[in-house]
């Protein structure tokens, strides 16, 4: 049994856990009971068990499709459920990589493309207009090219003045780093360029302020692109008026000193899995440690005067703020100007003229092999969904979503949390005090499925828009008015419960092809945009949902508990005991030594297992629970049939499904990126991987002991 070789104390805690187990199942079963299941597929009581529905013969066209049959599964399961889309797709100009993420995304701008662009109503509501004006505005590409680099340069005057521009007109004893930020948090562009930090509650509902430094992508790139970086910092300072040699000199000191701050954070992070130190003390105290930095005006100047905070106020620091510190005290003024400045250039440079815009267009050609750009109105689609998410998604589910895709969605999630309590509770690893910590949080998961009902009431979307105006002529300006108010809005959540808001921080991802854990609010969120496609459809046998976005959702579910520290339900950092961690880590080394066996041979390289390993962990560990809720559902509901065509059982078709949302093709300079610097391995990788390490496939599929897909030493956390 399970529990042999354990203490009585371990044993009592282990029971406690299957009794709340039970309880809370009973409780689950009443709410989820609420929920209207979809009608079984008619399964034949004949031989002939296929499913000959219209829907049926699509979904099977599209399987087929993406399929190599010639190929053994249990050889290379990735070209056997990819390899007709891996043979047959072909790349478009202006991408640089093409998988079901991104072929979906594309049908949601297209049609929000078609939304956006019809004509207003009379009594359109102001959150609509709102995206309509910001859509003329970007394409208004006249009033960009005669406006936007003359108002960027008064706004670098504002900043205290760009030095490369400046020259010897600069003033270095006009100039402190901290001023700088507030003068950006003014205007309206991003003010974490030196430090970022986010406030939570503890156990005790207490206000505490986390301090960190940004992490900055562009420090990690390999010589060549280094080089390519540095060419676009100096050739868009040129054209904003600086000269060539100076700007080299200056913006590559510049470039130097955001690979130093990018380097300040990671020495405390290449522990494995990277974890920080954090320390709490107040800022009284901080300001005595580091009394170069005025830490309580820093903080009330970029809070609004409603959330003010005195020196009592606890702060949550990371172990790399001395060093921090160090760096901002020996490094010259006119280099930090540099960097702070090119910051807020490079935050503008999509919202410039065409002139700029093409040199951001060879850079991401040089990084990604991008050949064209994209058309303009994509651009402009993709800026007012980032941009205004929540009018955006309000627009979306209006027109496109079906509802009844969120009620069989919330069920699937459910089905699929609980099969994962179960897993929880027969993990050998962990001790009982840390399982019992683990399920108590896996038991307060919560989930926000396709779409709040606020993006439904108007009176709501006007509230939350209040205040807001944007007009269709100033593009830039009406960028930094959309990113002044999101401030103000983060700010004006404070001190509030959090599910008071929680419909704003999920209801902006409405429209985005994508599904996520939050670790500070512990919930998993689900896009209504996912919910279509490759992932998710109502008239398909559910084998295929469970397989696609049911892996999806169970990847996510894992990513909450897969860690050597988490936050319980009431914000409180809870550390794994080191018993619990060396097992852990024994595991999670299994896991990096296999992924870093994976060879790409166009580049003689390895993967590294050590940066991708928690998602490696998510892919093995999240498929399982969505595989055991479909046999479950199964078992409840009788087989499905099999889909026409194809001699698949639907175990085998879960399988299949789960895969082929992974078939991708890749530019090879985006392929080379991603083993570099990627957190998730290639899609190639991410398939292998984790099905290879699943003994559920390899009795689905009859592979022997020993072949590739069912290697004899299996890896795995969950």
């Amino acid at each position: 049994m399970w529990w042999k070789h354990r203490s009585a104390m371990e044993n009592v805690l282990r029971i406690a856990v299957m009794v709340v187990v039970v309880l809370c199942q009973t409780s689950a079963m009443t709410i989820v009971g609420m929920v209207p299941k979809n009608k079984m597929l008619n399964v034949s009581e004949g031989p002939d068990n296929v499913c000959n529905t219209s829907s049926c013969h699509r979904a099977a066209s599209e399987v087929l499709k993406k399929m190599d049959r010639n190929v053994d599964p249990c050889d290379d399961f990735y070209r056997f459920a990819c390899g007709g889309f891996l043979n047959n797709t072909q790349m478009p100009a202006d991408q640089s990589k093409i998988d079901s993420y991104t072929l979906l995304q594309d049908k949601v701008l297209e049609q929000l493309r078609i939304s956006i662009e019809e004509r207003s109503p009379s009594m359109e509501p102001k959150p609509l207009k709102l995206i309509k004006n910001l859509y003329k505005a970007c394409m208004n590409t006249t009033a960009i090219e005669a406006q936007s680099v003359q108002q960027l340069r008064e706004h670098l005057k504002e900043l205290g003045g760009w030095p490369v521009l400046e020259g010897n007109d600069w003033k270095e004893e006009e100039f402190n780093w901290t001023h700088s930020i507030y003068k950006l948090r003014e205007l309206g562009y991003s003010y974490n360029y030196f430090l970022n930090f986010h406030f939570r509650t503890d156990s005790k509902n207490k206000t505490e302020i986390v301090l960190y430094l940004t992490e900055f992508p562009t420090a990690k790139l390999g010589a060549k692109l280094t080089d390519a970086y540095k060419k676009y910092m100096v050739d868009i300072a040129v054209i904003l008026g600086a000269e060539r040699e100076l700007a080299k000199k200056e913006l590559f000191s510049a470039f130097q000193f955001q690979a130093d701050l990018h380097n300040v954070r990671i020495s405390k992070e290449k522990r494995r899995p990277s974890i920080v130190i954090y320390n709490v003390i107040t800022i009284a105290e901080l300001s005595k440690l580091y009394p170069s930095i005025p830490w309580k005006e820093y903080f009330n100047r970029l809070l609004p005067s409603s959330a003010q905070v005195d020196d009592s106020q606890d702060i949550i620091i990371p172990d790399y703020i001395p060093e921090f510190v160090k760096l901002i005290e020996k490094t010259p003024k006119r280099t930090q100007a540099n960097y702070v400045m090119w910051k807020a250039v490079a935050a503008s440079v999509n919202y410039l003229n065409d002139e700029i815009r093409k040199r951001t267009f060879l850079l991401s050609s040089a990084e990604y092999g991008i050949k064209n750009k994209e058309s303009r109105w994509k651009e402009c689609v993709r800026a007012v969904s980032k941009k205004l998410p929540i009018s955006v998604g309000a627009l979306y589910v209006r027109k496109y979503f079906q509802e009844e895709s969120k009620r069989n969605a919330v069920q699937m999630v459910h089905n699929i949390r609980e099969q994962f309590h179960q897993i929880l509770l027969m993990v050998d690893w962990m001790d009982s005090e840390t399982i019992l910590s683990a399920f108590v949080k896996a038991m307060s998961m919560t989930s926000h499925i396709a779409y709040p009902d606020e993006l439904l009431d108007d009176r709501k979307l006007e509230e939350y828009y209040q205040g807001l105006e944007l007009t269709d002529e100033h593009y830039l300006q009406a960028i930094l008015n959309i990113t002044l108010f999101d401030t103000e809005k983060s700010f004006s959540t404070l001190g509030k419960p959090l599910k008071e808001n929680s419909w704003v921080s999920y209801g902006a991802l409405t429209a985005q092809a994508n599904a996520l854990y939050c670790p500070t609010a512990n919930n998993i969120v689900v896009s209504a945009a996912i919910l279509q496609g490759d992932f998710f459809s109502n008239d398909r046998p559910r084998y295929m949902n469970y397989g696609a976005i049911g892996s999806v959702i169970g990847h996510e579910i894992t990513h909450g508990l897969t860690m050597q520290h988490w936050l319980d339900k009431k914000g409180k950092l809870v550390l794994w005991s080191p018993s619990t961690t060396k097992k852990f880590l024994t595991k999670a080394q299994c896991i990096i030594d296999q992924y870093g066996n994976y060879w790409v041979d166009k580049f003689r390289m390895n993967l590294n297992g050590i940066s991708t390993q928690r998602e490696n962990i998510g892919d093995i560990g999240g498929i399982k629970p969505a595989y055991l809720a479909y046999k479950d559902w199964s078992a409840h509901n009788g087989q499905e049939q099999m889909l026409p065509d194809l001699p698949y059982t639907p175990e085998q078709m879960f399988w299949i499904s789960s895969a082929q949302i992974g078939c991708g093709v890749q530019r090879p300079e985006q392929l080379k990126l991603q083993i570099e610097n990627g957190k998730h391995s290639p899609p190639e990788f991410r398939i292998l991987g984790s099905l290879s390490n699943s003994p559920e496939f390899s009795k689905d599929f009859e592979c022997p002991l020993g072949s590739k897909m069912n290697p004899l030493k299996k890896c795995a956390v969950w």
